[in-house]
């Protein structure tokens, strides 16, 4: 079983700039995708090969927003999850499969100023903790998204610039590691513990991109051993690249 996890930045826009190709080509049995920024009526039509298709939209328009696309039936799908605040921004979806629960999120961003820190790290990061963690009592977690948090220096190309930058914080890679804490593996770095460069989001500024200046931000994290996980950085058309992971069950 092959996931791809990817935040387009925008649909609609990434639709003009190659998509339908790439996820013709990589041909996962799970798409999942983060920042759709679309709202209901705006879903547009897409030759795909996936007869199940689920979205969750935010409810501000051209902000936020996830979908998946599974060519098999799940048993259930749910959106956003029990807490204490309300969930007006589209950022989860749960569908639960045979063989293992997949949670696709869209975790906030603490901006620029840190303004959404506080919000993130002592009420979303907690309540997200306690939702994946009562749902792996009985079965199989597989998260996948942009979790918006660089865990290791290693994961960014200038860690010593960034220790208070939004995404490298010490209050949102301690959110990261209680999720490890809890059981989950992050498979990309399980299988590649040392290697460096391995990026998944670059700024538009001062070509980033082009010189790999960037940050692993998007994951996989699983209470499954992977076969095998991924980044694919030559696929263009957002701001992030596609992430991966393949899994020894149907």
């Amino acid at each position: 079983m092959k996931a791809i996890s990817f935040n387009v930045n925008g649909l609609r826009a990434i639709l003009e700039k190659g998509f339908l190709g790439y996820v013709e080509q990589e041909a996962p049995d799970i798409l999942c995708l983060q920042e759709t920024k679309l709202q209901a009526h705006q879903i547009p039509q897409m030759e795909l090969p996936y007869g199940y298709r689920f979205w969750n939209h935010a409810k501000k328009p051209g902000y936020s927003g996830t979908a998946v696309f599974c060519k098999e039936a799940p048993v259930s799908v749910t959106y956003d999850f029990p807490a204490t605040f309300e969930q007006t921004e589209g950022r989860v979806i749960t569908v639960r499969f045979p063989a293992f629960t997949l949670v696709n999120v869209y975790t906030p961003n603490s901006k620029a100023e840190l303004e959404r820190l506080d919000y993130r790290s002592q009420l979303w990061d907690p309540q997200f903790l306690a939702y994946v963690t009562h749902l792996q009592k009985d079965h199989p977690v597989v998260i996948c998204g942009d979790l918006n948090v660089a865990h290791q220096p290693i994961d960014l190309a200038r860690p010593d610039e960034n220790t208070r930058s939004a995404g490298f914080t010490q209050e949102e890679r301690s959110g990261f590691e209680r999720l490890l804490h809890a059981g989950f593996i992050d498979t990309f770095r399980s299988l590649y513990p040392s290697q460096r460069d391995s990026y998944s989001w670059w700024s538009y500024r001062a070509g980033a991109r082009k010189r790999n200046v960037g940050w692993r931000i998007d994951y996989f994290l699983s209470t499954l051993p992977p076969k095998d996980a991924f980044i694919r950085p030559e696929v263009l058309g957002s701001d992030h690249a596609p992430v991966g992971m393949v899994l020894g069950v149907h």
